[in-house]
């Protein structure tokens, strides 16, 4: 093999690869070199600039844990989450669409019966999500998952606030009506974390780090193939700036404010309070 140099280095590097036992993986490895050598002979890259982005890298992994994911929240704020998502997720017209999991997805979220409290004992505006999980023909689709999660009324999740129990996150099935009712409370806009190297980089920009007003959702059922989506906030502030790039227009919709009395669940609220009313359409899996 000949002696490195400027000129002949990313075609020893390419060659190199070669080496791959996967064809796939050759593929993928070899065009993260040629284009990584691409952006460092672009820029023309400093020895302190290469060696400020590695230890960028090392601080991002050492706060990445099973509850904050520092790596896929770069990720997010890239564009890069939403392209992934964009291309692994070309749903038919008519299925609801999918947006990014985000940093704060925790799996093992303790299940819970339709009706019940998300939120108990917490305080904010009470809110309803009611609706139904069909097919693209119309059809309710039974048993199936939905997992949720949100911040608090201080735009806070789990992780952020050191919680060691569940918060404001559970798993929950539909009957054979594919009905789902659920008591919750409205999540506000909220930051990203800015405490960690996301907000390290943010912070040398004038690029806004909010997320309007969302509750998540990863819904699965078999024969169907996966939903991970938001709902957000009709007139949302920072419905049009998202930092991570996720709201699509089927994804707003209205928290309709109601005057306290009968709610959804049939209890009555001395307090005002808001629905969401949205059915979640599901294409079926290709696999």
């Amino acid at each position: 093999m000949p002696y490195a140099t400027e000129e002949n280095l990313t075609d020893l590097a390419l060659k190199q690869w070669e080496a791959c036992h996967s064809p796939r993986l050759r593929q993928i490895m070899q065009s993260l070199v040629k284009h990584l050598h691409g952006f460092v002979r672009e820029v023309d890259l400093t020895e302190q600039e290469w060696l400020a982005a590695a230890n960028w890298l090392a601080r991002t992994g050492k706060l990445c844990t099973d509850k904050r994911h520092e790596f896929i929240l770069s990720s997010d704020v890239l564009g890069v989450s939403m392209l992934v998502d964009a291309i692994n997720h070309r749903f038919p017209t008519g299925a609801t669409p999918s947006t990014v999991m985000g940093p704060f997805h925790i799996d093992g979220s303790p299940e819970m019966p339709m009706g019940a409290d998300l939120a108990e004992g917490l305080d904010g505006e009470l809110c309803f999500l009611v609706g139904t999980i069909r097919d693209l023909a119309g059809n309710p689709v039974a048993g199936a998952q939905m997992d949720i999660w949100q911040a608090d009324a201080d735009g806070m999740y789990e992780s952020q606030l050191g919680m060691e129990e569940p918060f404001l996150r559970a798993i929950f099935h539909t009957g054979a009506d594919g009905k789902y009712l659920i008591r919750t409370i409205a999540p506000p806009g909220y930051s990203i974390p800015m405490d960690g190297t996301v907000g390290d980089l943010l912070r040398e920009t004038d690029i806004s780090h909010f997320r309007p007003a969302h509750i998540h959702f990863l819904i699965t059922a078999p024969g169907y193939a996966t939903l991970i989506t938001h709902l957000f906030k009709k007139d949302a502030r920072y419905i049009d700036s998202d930092v991570v790039f996720g709201v699509k227009d089927k994804l707003i919709v209205e928290f309709k404010k109601q005057p306290a009395g009968k709610t959804p669940t049939g209890e009555i609220s001395d307090k005002p309070f808001v629905v969401v009313n949205y059915d979640f359409v599901l294409s079926k899996s290709k696999r």
